[in-house]
């Protein structure tokens, strides 16, 4: 196994529909710009409530990168 150096960032995703698809919709987004990505972890939720429903979900996540060797 190589050595790697990783980099964290943040990001919140949101959805009407549901957690998995908050987190899919940051993870999709950061894909058009970011390299490398290894793992994600959620770091909090939180959802809007509208007439005693769930309207819509944000997740907040870290998704962990390598850095790419020079």
């Amino acid at each position: 196994m190589s050595n790697h150096v990783y980099k964290k960032i943040e990001l919140t995703g949101s959805s009407p529909n549901s957690i998995e698809e908050a987190v899919q919709t940051a993870i999709t987004k950061a894909s058009q710009t970011v390299r490398n990505m290894r793992w994600f972890e959620v770091v909090e939720t939180r959802g809007q409530i509208v007439e005693s429903k769930i309207a819509h979900w944000q997740v907040t996540i870290k998704i962990g990168f390598t850095l790419d060797d020079e």
